[in-house]
């Protein structure tokens, strides 16, 4: 999902570091994309636009190659994807997948005007189940991004109920359609549990605190709403003096939480990454009998493969780079980032979300393909 913590226009001039000072034919991402023509700089700094984050530094990391098969994990808006789809030509795939039906929707609009004679596929399901998918397609990703970020409107859509910012249902989920709400767990989940999901995922040092005030209230009155929610935790949190960071909101890290919870977000990211390593060790072994493993056999990654994975904060950051640095240690990859490649000044001072942003990618198996990283 590329808009909540990113946007820069820097990423879109150029493809492969060539400064050409023409961009894509998709740029005002937040609303339904003309199908040809490429768009003026002036366009891509308007505030309205929405713009993917790091989005030149995951094209030069990925850099796809025409007749590839690029499978976004999380589409979000369409921004990678619709940066990224015209290098696959006619003969390339762009496989699409996230659980916000509305947003895949859009997304597929904006990929098929950036690049009308490839093939789009949209799968609405988890980014954890798209290996699966992509096998049952019988295909093989060259090129693998996930943006673990979220989409601006998902945290501006005030029923959504993901920013303590807006009043709205007490809800988080990202396919609204199915799973439990925030609302849920914070009427049925025991203290104990309240302040295990507090302290895991939102690192929150009034955990506990936070949690019995919870259910001292719930018992009066049900918490449905963000703003109920953000008031207990706010009155916790400034009482004991546990904000330590006057710029960052009291509720943001049991928002962050409950929203890591309702959708298993870091449980998903582990599947993912237990998936790629399940895969380059299919393709090494298939490379020690001196033959390849197509998808059709039991992998859904190809050979010299690109796998790109942006996070946004230590809790999604650290198992990155920790499998990423066992497949490396393993043999099974080569690491095509030293360090993680994070956003410079110009893209920050114009999207001060973008800063927390830390992107890491490593290539799987052989380096084949002539293909460079980011270094």
């Amino acid at each position: 999902m590329d808009g909540e913590r990113g946007a820069g226009n820097e990423g879109l001039i150029g493809y492969k570091g060539a400064l050409t000072g023409q961009l894509p034919p998709v740029a005002q991402w937040e609303h339904p994309p003309l199908a040809e023509g490429s768009y003026p700089l002036a366009l891509m700094a308007r505030p309205d636009s929405h713009i993917p984050v790091l989005a030149r530094e995951v094209i030069e990391v990925l850099a796809p190659q025409p007749g590839d098969v690029l499978l976004d994990c999380t589409a979000g808006l369409g921004g990678h994807a619709a940066v990224m789809a015209p290098a696959l030509g006619h003969a390339g795939t762009m496989v699409l997948c996230d659980l916000d039906v509305g947003n895949l929707a859009r997304a597929e609009v904006v990929v098929r005007a950036a690049a009308p004679d490839i093939r789009v596929i949209a799968l609405h399901t988890n980014f954890a189940a798209a290996p699966q998918r992509l096998l049952e397609l019988g295909l093989a990703a060259d090129c693998v991004l996930g943006d673990l970020g979220f989409s601006s409107n998902q945290m501006d859509t005030a029923a959504r109920g993901m920013s303590f910012m807006r009043e709205g249902p007490l809800d988080m989920r990202l396919d609204a359609s199915s799973g439990v709400s925030a609302a849920d767990l914070v009427a049925t989940l025991s203290g104990a549990e309240l302040e295990e999901i507090l302290r895991e995922y939102g690192e929150e040092r009034c955990a506990w605190q936070i949690a019995q005030k919870v259910v001292t209230e719930r018992a009066r009155q049900p918490i449905t709403t963000t703003a109920q929610l953000a008031a207990i935790v706010r009155s916790v949190v400034g009482r004991h003096g546990g904000g330590g960071n006057a710029a960052i909101d009291d509720a943001t890290r049991t928002f962050q939480a409950l929203r890591i919870a309702v959708n298993d977000e870091l449980g998903n990211l582990g599947a993912l990454l237990e998936h790629v390593r399940r895969a380059a060790g299919v393709l090494a072994g298939a490379r020690g009998r001196g033959g390849e493993a197509p998808a059709t056999r039991g992998t859904w990654l190809s050979p010299g493969s690109r796998v790109a994975i942006i996070a946004f904060h230590s809790l999604e950051d650290r198992p990155v780079k920790q499998a990423f640095a066992a497949l490396v240690e393993k043999g099974l990859a080569e690491s095509m980032t030293r360090k993680p490649i994070t956003a410079g000044d110009e893209e920050i001072a114009r999207n001060p979300r973008s800063r927390s942003a830390k992107l890491r990618a490593v290539r799987i198996g052989a380096a084949n393909r002539g293909v460079d990283g980011l270094h």
